[in-house]
């Protein structure tokens, strides 16, 4: 199961074009409300989140998603339960992906320590010990970073490749028409 961490204020775009993406390619995604059943993201758009935080089955989880947004980020690093989720999945082994502003979460939590990575223009200062890459998305083993709202398509192909494979990836480039 691919969990997506919906936070207060949360970017829209970062949150709903990998997950529609996941979903094309027959991945099982849940997004996850932290702060309630109904998330507002930082252009007040409401999302029905399909669970609740405590909801989360750590036993069956393949990948944990943090789209950025301020708020969204700020909305996690307020949720000790939504930080343990992150750690709990990376010392696991499975996949920790995170776009924009959500990429210092993992900084802070140590997981992109010695690894390559991207986010959001002017948030490398809190990206220490990672080692930045100017890309769309950067996958490092089970990490997988993206930049920016503009590169939430990438970043759900470098997604749907991590977890299906390239061939999947082109499958589902191919159906939405990237030129």
């Amino acid at each position: 199961m691919i969990y997506m961490l919906l936070g207060t204020g949360f970017e829209e775009t970062e949150a709903v074009a990998p997950l529609d993406l996941l979903r094309r390619a027959g991945l099982d995604v849940k997004t996850v409300g932290i702060n309630g059943k109904t998330v507002y993201g930082s252009h007040k758009i409401g999302i029905e989140a399909d669970i609740l935080l405590k909801d989360v089955d750590e036993g069956n989880l393949d990948m944990v998603i943090l789209p950025g947004g301020l708020g969204g980020v700020a909305s996690i690093k307020a949720s000790p339960e939504a930080l343990t989720l992150v750690k709990n999945a990376w010392k696991a082994g499975k996949y920790v992906a995170a776009i924009c502003a959500a990429p210092t979460i993992l900084a802070m939590l140590g997981i992109a320590e010695g690894r390559r990575a991207t986010c959001y223009p002017g948030c490398e200062e809190s990206m220490a010990g990672a080692v930045m890459v100017n890309a769309a998305a950067v996958t490092d083993g089970k990490l997988i970073t993206g930049t920016s709202a503009g590169c939430a398509v990438p970043f759900g192909l470098a997604l749907i490749t991590a977890l299906k494979g390239p061939e999947a990836a082109r499958a589902v480039e191919a159906q939405i028409v990237i030129r």
